[in-house]
């Protein structure tokens, strides 16, 4: 049994008093380390209120200064909209710890949440307007305003917020996390290698190493060894008090888990069991009860009840407004296809959809009737292809009968785009993961269409890039995501990219 109670930071300790108590003063806790903590989560969610109101305030400056005289009673009703939003973003976000500092140490989460938080509030203030009949009450122009403004407002101010948290999350900053390690000595080597403790916002301040048993040693024996080293173990974490202690032992040890658990449990510090190997592949792994059975959850489905509300109405509102809107156009097309070839306007072909459901989708005909039904991928200089279709494949104006797909519930706006059912057969087995597409609604367009990944596949290279944008787009789904990608469509460059 040997112990390295401290780290690197404090190994060359200085002889005189002053000098030794500085050092034990940043490795031990200091007394106000959870005001400092709650004094930071405190500053984030006053700057979510404060730009929500200010925002608002603004907005509505301008409004008054753009059109003069047309706010009765000298308000728009937007600061009473605004107070609500507030209290909404910094209610659910304390409920969900969404201000702590292990939240702010990064970005990803912060689009996600931001977002789905802001749209939800403003769900609610439409209904509750809506049931309460105050709508009227309030400029429109104003508000709309304040919501176009206040989300990128927010994600701007949080971005700042969570720039100034990391860099004051230094290796002294009496905020950060202070972990103690135990486990065999090749587990705690690879965990240095695996883990850098400071871009974590960690800082380890101790760490004991359990010896390797001989297994031809009896018994009890190795029962009395471990059982020294535990309480030595016990006896440094005592000592150090950090924050955090992680067993590194691995799960297939089981008996020494255990007893690792029922050491540690008796030192006042939270206790972390290092996943096993296979589930070192999910970040997120949390604790779950599914009626009475526990189980460590190593996946959520890829959206929740919630999300899954707020997408569909979100697909409902601007399907119906966007058939609406481009029925002329639609007329003008079916006529242009009638005059270049004959054969019907729609096309429809099987594809596979939510939970690999078969479904038929539609598009604007692009290319010659055959008579044989056999499945054949257009590709670029295709002789199939008719002059009208030509033009229609490279605009994606080929696509938007889908939009009827999206009303009956077959698909969405975005999402990973539907394949014939011939590729979906051909790549499933040839691909990992391929068949996780079908764990959401296929799009009318998708993350891997504006970047350019659209098109011939000729090879598993392209479908495979195909598919990591499809799974990105899985994982970080948000109705902040489904609009960038919306826009991306009809104005970025990239996702006419291959188009024929």
């Amino acid at each position: 049994m040997f112990h390295d109670p401290i780290t690197e930071l404090y190994q060359g300790l200085p002889t005189h008093a002053a000098g030794r108590r500085d050092v034990w003063a940043a490795l031990l806790p200091r007394r106000r380390r959870a005001a400092f903590r709650l004094g930071i989560s405190t500053a984030v969610a006053v700057a979510d209120l404060l730009t929500i109101l200010g925002t608002a305030a603004l907005v509505e400056q301008i409004y008054d200064w753009a059109v003069p005289g047309a706010l009765v009673g000298g308000s728009s009703g937007s600061l009473a909209v605004a107070g609500f939003i507030a209290a909404f973003v910094v209610l659910s976000n304390i409920m969900r710890d969404g201000y702590s500092i292990e939240t702010q140490l990064s970005l990803e989460p912060h689009l996600r949440r931001t977002a789905s938080r802001w749209l939800m509030a403003w769900i609610v203030v439409l209904v509750l307007g809506f049931l309460t009949k105050t709508t009227n009450d309030v400029s429109r122009i104003a508000v709309f305003g304040f919501f176009l403004v206040g989300l990128p407002a927010m994600l701007a101010v949080r971005f700042a917020m969570v720039g100034l948290v990391r860099r004051a999350m230094t290796q002294n900053s009496a905020s950060i996390n202070r972990i103690h390690l135990v486990g065999y000595e090749e587990d705690i080597v690879r965990f240095y290698a695996n883990n850098d403790a400071e871009a974590l916002g960690l800082r380890v301040v101790g760490t004991s190493y359990l010896r390797r048993i001989d297994p031809r040693e009896d018994e009890a024996a190795r029962s009395n060894r471990l059982a020294e080293d535990l309480d030595l173990a016990v006896s440094v974490v005592r000592f150090l008090r950090p924050d955090d202690v992680f067993v590194l032992v691995p799960w297939s040890a089981s008996a020494d888990v255990e007893r690792c658990v029922n050491a540690f449990l008796r030192v006042p510090a939270a206790l972390h069991l290092r996943p096993g190997s296979v589930m070192d592949r999910f970040p997120d792994l949390t604790v779950a009860r599914v009626g009475r059975l526990s189980g460590i959850n190593i996946g959520r489905r890829p959206l929740s009840n919630g999300e899954l509300l707020l997408k569909r109405a979100l697909d409902l509102t601007l399907a119906a407004f966007a058939l609406v809107m481009l029925a002329p156009l639609f007329l003008a097309v079916a006529v242009l296809i009638k005059l270049d070839s004959p054969g019907p306007v729609f096309f429809r072909q099987k594809r596979y959809g939510f939970n690999q459901q078969p479904f038929g989708v539609y598009k604007f005909r692009s290319m010659k009737t055959e008579g044989n039904a056999v499945f054949r991928q257009a590709s670029r200089n295709d002789n199939r292809i008719t002059p009208i279709g030509a033009i229609l494949r490279r605009s994606n104006i080929d696509e938007l009968p889908q939009l009827i797909n999206v009303l009956r519930g077959e698909m969405s706006l975005v999402g990973p785009r539907p394949h014939a059912l011939a590729h979906d057969r051909s790549f499933e087995n040839r691909i990992a993961l391929y068949a996780r597409r079908h764990n959401v609604m296929p799009g009318i367009t998708g993350w891997a269409q504006v970047n350019g990944l659209r098109g011939e596949t000729l090879t598993d290279l392209d479908m495979e890039r195909r598919v990591q944008h499809d799974l990105h787009y899985i994982d970080r789904w948000s109705v902040w995501l489904d609009l960038r990608i919306m826009f991306m469509t009809v104005f970025s460059p990239r996702a006419y990219k291959n188009a024929f």
